[in-house]
């Protein structure tokens, strides 16, 4: 029989570091030894998980991320007890924490899909997936089914599906399946919808000005659409709905009213509920006292604790102020979780290796669907002719190498002085909103210049929210949206305007 304490420990999933020293490795094998845990949250290292907090971009130059993520999920499966629920936060796949993985598109170039969306998203969500499964990892901490109708958001972003609420819910839902389908826990975060906010919860506390009609109408639909379609994992996020919590600017996180009121009580969620992480400065400084958030945030309806810096304190806490009965409930929804994602029957994981050609064409087959000409009109005779008569130009931007585009190309260009138009291609160096999307304001102006004094075709390989750095679009005489930097979508935009 397992005690209070142990049957708590099971809600906790403290963050695991890839790229750390033994000491903090030794330090995630005690908490496993003593104190039990139920799980363990992976990242890439506490250089790339303090990114956000400090605002700066992550470089990090480290290598065998993934054979590293591997051993030490066999080295703290082995020890434990009961053996380890382990997430990780991979919203394009693996690649989002571990490098020479599969990368898939962002959600916002999956909600540009011309054709058979939710088929595709939920193919993608399978295959994600499955890279996940083989690998050791048994909950994906994914999809976004915030709906991005802030456009300045500067924490969502390319990480939502867009701005119209019901192809949010649908293809949300249909990325949530195709984990499923794959044998891993996915869930759809963060409730009650981060979207329409203009702070980042990592640093401080999102306050959501919205009456609970335009709740219902907007944020919250997504995830109803999902409960009333059996999704049995939700995280709740790190933001304040005053509305919903009778005028008080408390974190959904830990919100007893938004937890167990709404989401269990109106909205019918019977699943899992996890927190978004529990060191993220929204709800870190509300509480000094150690073990204390743990508590509040138990108390207000969570079952997953994820990321929790004062596991032992907060287990302590739990068990002086919740009743067994409380204790109980929570404990069965994470044992028949781990029975039902086979965590249960731990074997040691051979390293993967991955299908790489399979990728490739997966990625091509989307590109296919979601490059798009976002304005203007693509003539390719006449950039033929243009190129022949040694009057086309072309430009690149934030590129240090040769790339796949140039040499996709079959124009012979000239310089630009002489070129009657020219191409524009510019990869945007970041997804993140940050200083302009990590683009230089001196290029921006050379490209807006430009811009204006000829006929510019420009080719977007980004996050099309960055768009707005690039001056009016009636200033370009077309705009194609790449939406990624991938070479599959480079050949796919150079195959556009080639006419192949």
């Amino acid at each position: 029989m397992m005690n209070k304490h142990q049957k708590i420990a099971q809600c906790f999933s403290p963050a695991a570091f890839i790229h750390d020293t033994e000491e903090n490795y030794l330090a995630i094998e005690m908490l496993i030894r003593e104190q039990e845990i139920g799980g363990l949250t992976f990242f890439h290292s506490r250089h790339s998980a303090a990114a956000n907090f400090e605002e700066r971009a992550e470089i990090l130059a480290v290598s065998g991320t993934f054979e590293k993520m591997i051993g030490l999920i066999n080295r703290y499966q082995t020890i434990s007890k009961i053996p380890l629920l382990i997430s990780i936060d991979g919203e394009y796949g693996l690649a989002m924490r571990v490098e020479k993985t599969p990368q898939y598109p962002f959600a916002i170039t999956l909600g540009a899909l011309k054709k058979d969306a939710e088929k595709w998203v939920e193919e993608v969500g399978y295959r994600m997936g499955l890279d996940m499964k083989r690998s050791g990892i048994h909950i994906n901490l994914a999809p976004c089914a915030d709906v991005n109708t802030n456009p300045n958001n500067p924490v969502i972003g390319y990480r939502s599906f867009g701005d119209q609420t019901e192809k949010v819910a649908r293809l949300a839902f249909a990325a949530y399946s195709g984990m499923k389908k794959a044998g891993i826990g996915a869930c759809l975060k963060h409730f009650p919808g981060h979207g329409d906010t203009a702070t980042d919860s990592h640093l401080g506390l999102p306050i959501l000005h919205k009456t609970k009609a335009e709740l219902e109408m907007e944020e919250l639909l997504p995830f109803q659409y999902g409960i009333d379609r059996g999704v049995e994992m939700i995280m709740v996020g790190h933001l304040a709905v005053p509305a919903l919590t009778e005028g008080k600017d408390i974190p959904a996180s830990i919100s007893r009213e938004l937890i167990n009121d709404l989401l269990k009580g109106e909205m019918g969620f019977k699943g899992i509920v996890i927190s978004d992480a529990l060191n993220m400065k929204a709800v870190v400084n509300r509480y000094p006292e150690p073990g204390e958030l743990e508590w509040q945030a138990f108390y207000a309806g969570n079952d997953i604790l994820c990321f929790s810096d004062h596991v032992a304190d907060g287990i302590e806490k739990i068990a002086q102020n919740a009743s067994d009965e409380e204790v109980d409930v929570v404990f069965e929804k994470v044992m028949n979780l781990k029975k039902r994602l086979g965590v249960m029957e731990f074997q040691p994981i051979e390293i993967p290796s991955f299908d790489w050609e399979s990728h490739s064409q997966l990625q091509k087959a989307l590109a296919e669907s979601y490059v798009s000409v976002i304005s203007g009109n693509i003539n390719p005779a006449e950039l033929h002719s243009l190129a022949e008569a040694g009057k086309l130009g072309y430009r690149e931007y934030f590129t240090t190498e040769t790339n796949h585009f140039i040499k996709q190309l079959d124009f012979s260009f000239s310089p630009i002085d002489q070129a009657e138009k020219v191409i524009l291609a510019v990869f945007v160096p970041s997804h993140k909103p940050l200083n302009q999307f990590g683009m230089d304001q001196s290029v921006l102006e050379g490209i807006k210049e430009l811009a204006k004094s000829k006929p510019c075709i420009l080719i977007h390989f980004g996050n099309p929210l960055a768009l707005k750095h690039l001056g009016e679009l009636e200033d370009l005489e077309a705009v194609i949206c790449g939406y990624q930097g991938f070479e599959e979508v480079q050949g796919v935009v150079a195959k556009t305007l080639q006419g192949l």
